[in-house]
């Protein structure tokens, strides 16, 4: 009996590409940003100190990581502004 004809794979675009991963970085900022607030509600809730600090050390985690990742954003937005005025499109 013939096999049956396995699906071919269509190469990505490029365009949608771009799209994804302006969406994923927002993504990933907002859920960072979620989660220092999660913690920090944790925190506020626990009753045991060590919780507690366990707790707040994680907001410090989570917010120093969206911070990172607006500083990112805020450097490729300026590198992209430096490259369209020059004229150079990648």
């Amino acid at each position: 009996m013939p096999e049956p004809p396995r699906p071919t794979r269509q190469p990505e675009r490029q365009a949608s590409k771009l799209v994804v991963t302006a969406s994923h970085r927002n993504a990933n900022l907002d859920f960072y940003l979620a989660r220092a607030a999660q913690a920090r509600v944790e925190a506020e809730a626990a009753t045991l100190e060590h919780v507690r600090e366990r707790c707040l050390r994680s907001e410090a985690a989570w917010t120093a990581m969206a911070e990172r990742a607006q500083r990112s954003e805020r450097l490729k937005a300026a590198e992209a502004e430096r490259k369209a005025e020059s004229g150079l499109t990648s």
